[in-house]
């Protein structure tokens, strides 16, 4: 980590000053008796603690947040009426800005929507780390403009996953999943430098058993980074790959989010080659005791990404049994954002796991370069420690 980023306590006094707070109120809306309304609030949550400090001390808070993908124009899909009537009922008094991604000026990081976005206002807060990986124009341009903080969300974020980069207690297990190796690679080298095992699992396994020299059938595949995959595994011995896998044959389909899913379709579970159209689904029986019983003996956990396509329910076993290793794992526990904390989440085991990031992409290039802009730009603040 490069040096201490201001906190709520370095800024001035807020007593009776307008308080700009950037927020990651990028929530899921759904439809409940014809309202827009949000169905989960788990990322509007963890900044109560911020916005409650700074009203405690007398500030008048103003939120902004984007939401969903506008491309710059305004959406009536993607308006922030259901986020603002939400947030009126957790921490009632505060305003929220429309949509920053409304303003194609935001995620061109625009200076005149900095001044816009900063004008009447004393102080700015970011407490948005799940998109402090972005150089967009809420997340560092204020800090040039007033004094700036980290919320408690964003310190908390960087002292956990700072902490896994300086100072994790061993054995140190990283479990990688999801589906892009190109998104991982540089993540992974970070990890494989610190971690003592490296299980990797989800549709990236594929690519890296495909390296190996396995026949991987149709299986979801990342051609161009094969190479990099083999250099890794020739680098290390501390990856663990999955040695049995579920696979569904030609003519199966996928159901996610479905309750119950049609019979026949081909499915099995193989520990050699995959015949040709035959696709990996999930981790299996075998991988899942040997993956939890690595985990079981960690004294940190970091997990990002599911190792199967758990959304459908027939290929949710895998994600499952890493879920409820890392549950009951005695170390140190963290869930990288993303999918595999909504796995978390929807398998009813947040409570039990030591810290669940809200920054999926922001918690990875963190790990992978220890270092994000809105950090950087925060230790450019004017009333930034100086020296720290």
């Amino acid at each position: 980590m490069t040096g201490r980023v201001p906190v709520l306590e370095d800024l001035p006094p807020v007593g009776g000053r307008s308080v700009l707070v950037r927020v990651d109120f990028n929530v899921p809306i759904g439809e409940v008796d014809g309202r827009r309304v949000v169905t989960d609030d788990f990322r509007m949550r963890q900044a109560i603690p911020t916005l409650r400090w700074l009203l405690d001390h007398g500030a008048s808070v103003t939120c902004a947040t984007h939401l969903g993908r506008p491309k710059g124009v305004p959406d009536p899909r993607y308006d922030v009426a259901p986020v603002r009537e939400h947030l009126a009922e957790l921490v009632p008094g505060v305003e929220l800005l429309e949509n920053l991604r409304f303003d194609p000026g935001e995620e061109a990081n625009d200076p005149a929507f900095v001044d816009k976005l900063v004008a009447g206002h004393d102080c700015y807060v970011n407490d948005a780390f799940g998109a402090s990986h972005r150089a967009h124009a809420s997340i560092v341009g204020p800090p040039q403009h007033l004094p700036s903080a980290a919320g408690r969300l964003l310190a908390r974020e960087v002292e956990v996953i700072g902490g896994l980069l300086d100072e994790p207690r061993h054995p140190f297990v990283a479990i990688i999943g999801g589906a892009k190796v190109a998104d991982k690679l540089g993540v992974l080298v970070s990890l494989i430098a610190r971690a003592d095992t490296v299980l990797i699992g989800g549709g990236m396994s594929y690519t890296f058993l495909a390296a190996q020299g396995r026949g991987i059938g149709s299986s979801i595949f990342d051609a161009p980074h094969v190479d990099a995959c083999r250099g890794l595994l020739d680098s290390t011995d501390k990856i663990m790959l999955p040695s049995d896998v579920v696979v569904i044959g030609p003519g199966g389909t996928l159901h996610p989010g479905a309750e119950s899913v049609p019979e026949g379709d081909p499915i099995n579970t193989l520990t050699g080659d995959f015949p040709e159209g035959w696709e990996g689904v999930d981790i299996g029986p075998a991988t899942r005791q040997r993956f939890a019983e690595v985990i079981a003996g960690a004294g940190t956990v970091f997990w990002n990404g599911p190792v199967g396509l758990f959304e459908d329910p027939r290929f949710a076993a895998g994600t499952r049994a890493v879920a409820d290793a890392v549950a009951a794992c005695p170390g140190f526990t963290v869930v990288g954002g993303g999918d595999s904390a909504a796995a978390i989440d929807e398998f009813g085991l947040a409570g039990s796991i030591g810290f669940v990031s809200t920054g999926g992409g922001a918690s990875l290039e963190l790990l992978e370069l220890g270092d994000l802009p809105g950090l950087a730009a925060l230790r450019g603040a004017s009333n930034a420690p100086k020296g720290a």
